[in-house]
């Protein structure tokens, strides 16, 4: 492996800014911003829109938009009519 060829991999903090939620875990994402966390060490915190915490699909909050429902609009064009 080539030395000086990678990016520093280390301890970043993500904050979710619509969750209010931060978690810590390693990265190569750099940040200007820093943060003290729970074990008392400072980390570099990279700010994010969404996560886990914040995502309709993950928290059970994602709508369906299909009103009138697949199966019953193919049978209403196609169902009645019989082949011969």
């Amino acid at each position: 492996m080539q030395q000086d060829k990678h990016p520093d991999y280390r301890p970043v903090v993500f904050r979710d800014r619509a969750a209010g939620y931060a978690f810590l875990t390693r990265s190569t994402a750099t940040s200007e911003q820093t943060i003290e966390w729970d074990d008392g060490e400072t980390y570099p915190v990279v700010e994010v829109e969404i996560s886990s915490e914040s995502h309709p699909f993950y928290t059970g909050t994602a709508r369906t938009v299909d009103t009138e429902g697949r199966v019953a609009r193919f049978q209403r064009r196609y169902g009645g009519e019989s082949a011969g």
